[in-house]
């Protein structure tokens, strides 16, 4: 039997806190509806009190609770304050698995899958750990911290972010080997008054944790990328290039996309290497890229890495497709409606423009891209001319942001806009034929997933 993930005694002693009764838990979640049995239950406040669900939490089989305030129904460990403890945890997990080699992604777009891509090769590699979801924030960091076992020879977390100084004490709590900051964009731009300068500012803040012979692994074709450079090289990182400028250490040489994924030719560290994608989307040329470089840095053995893309699978809402059958044929769901923001809506429309195995049209439903601020309309509008340069044939809009989108298309492209998700659903179900493509995306805040959803249930619907 492995040893257990805590026990009440490890908790108090790296918290601080009081144990009450014993406990060996193999897990740990602070989300009363996820607990397994075996889980410690943390009890965070948040918009309710999470002490109100500690009952419910030992129903559903927890050992133990993290808690503020002494508890009935099972053995707990009390603290001043849980987040606080949270963060004990994860620090002492650290700690404890010195052998452990720790990556850490982030970026403005494509941190989950460059993240879950890296951790497909780490599980290749042997024992490995890493971000589930999305877990990128003040609570998902230190809980997946928390959560890493004491055997595991490598892992990686994902680290977000909202506003400025985010990213740094998350950085310092992980204490990366290497990092990698997948691009920086136009994302939650609202919160920072110097625009896309304060969001790159903001993602160099993951260079904080790094130790003195950590790797920065960077993207050479983002217009911030000799400020990432510059304040990777003060932190003493070695800083690697990925992208398709010449002088890089892993340059995108041809992507070549196909129905089931795409060949890909690249050079790295002065080598040619030719490899095979389970994704067809442009954007994962450089996301390979940056997945190899990771990898490497990490201690995986090449061959490991090209065999883990090979196999990683897009995640759902963010790539996944699905053949749907209707009357007369079927028609291919594409479902990126996790997440939305002008780079990778354009990435999106250029990979769906480019797709050979469209026999009928190119339909797109999009929702509102969110926390653009006084941006927000222009760049949305600014969506128009990349969807008609991919030659998308229909575009189907929801929300009062995409209504500028709405406006500047041609009339001819024009599907159809609707002021929320819910309302705009039914549209695009009554419009889809047997062989279209429809890719559905837009922020999760609005609620695009509601559309793919229908559509995906246009196949239940005619199995009744």
């Amino acid at each position: 039997m492995s040893d257990p993930l805590w026990t009440a005694r490890e908790v108090a002693s790296a918290t601080g806190g009081l144990a009450d009764g014993d406990f060996s838990a193999t897990g740990i979640t602070f989300d009363s509806r996820e607990v397994q049995p075996g889980d410690l239950f943390v009890a965070l406040q948040g918009v309710r009190d999470g002490h109100e669900f500690v009952q419910g939490a030992f129903a559903s089989g927890a050992v133990g609770a993290l808690v503020s305030q002494p508890v009935s129904g099972g053995p707990f460990v009390l603290v001043p304050e849980t987040l606080k403890a949270l963060e004990a945890l994860g620090g002492q997990a650290r700690d404890r698995a010195p052998q452990v080699r720790r990556g850490a992604v982030t970026g403005s777009v494509g941190k989950t899958s460059v993240t879950q891509a890296i951790r497909a090769g780490l599980d290749l590699a042997g024992p490995a750990h890493g971000s589930v979801k999305s877990f990128n924030n003040h609570i998902g960091v230190p809980l997946t911290l928390a959560r890493m076992p004491r055997d595991v020879e490598r892992a990686v977390f994902e680290i977000g972010m909202n506003h400025a100084n985010e990213i740094g004490p998350l950085s310092r709590m992980v204490q990366p080997h290497a990092v990698c900051v997948t691009t920086v964009g136009p994302v939650h731009i609202e919160s920072f008054p110097d625009g896309e300068e304060g969001v790159a500012r903001a993602k160099a803040e993951i260079f904080e944790g790094l130790g003195p012979a950590g790797v920065a692994v960077l993207n050479g074709d983002d217009r911030w990328f000799d400020l990432l450079k510059q304040a990777a090289l003060e932190r003493g990182a070695r800083v690697a290039m990925f992208g398709s400028n010449p002088g890089g250490d892993a340059v995108l040489l041809d992507f070549r996309p196909d129905p089931e994924g795409a060949d890909v030719r690249a050079r790295i560290w002065g080598e040619e290497v030719s490899y095979r994608l389970a994704q067809p989307g442009f954007h994962w040329g450089p996301n390979s890229l940056a997945t190899l470089l990771m990898l490497e840095a990490l201690d995986v053995p090449m061959a490991t890495a090209l065999e883990a893309l090979a196999e990683f699978r897009p995640l759902a809402g963010r790539g996944a497709a699905k053949r749907v059958e209707i009357p007369g044929g079927a028609f291919l769901l594409i479902d990126e409606s996790y997440n939305a923001n002008p780079i990778s809506m354009k990435a999106g429309f250029r990979s769906l423009g480019a797709r050979t195995d469209v026999m009928g049209r190119r339909i797109v439903a999009l929702t509102d891209m969110l926390e653009l601020g006084n941006h927000s309309e222009a760049l949305h509008a600014g969506l128009a001319d990349v969807l008609v340069e991919a030659e998308i044939d229909l575009v189907f809009t929801a929300g009062k942001a995409m209504q500028s989108l709405d406006r500047a298309l041609p009339a001819e492209k024009r599907g159809g806009w609707a002021e929320d998700a819910t309302a705009l659903a039914p549209i695009v179900t009554a419009a889809v034929r047997p062989g279209d493509v429809v890719m559905v995306k837009g922020s999760n805040g609005s609620k695009a997933s509601l559309v793919a959803k229908a559509l995906a249930e246009m196949e239940a619907a005619r199995e009744v």
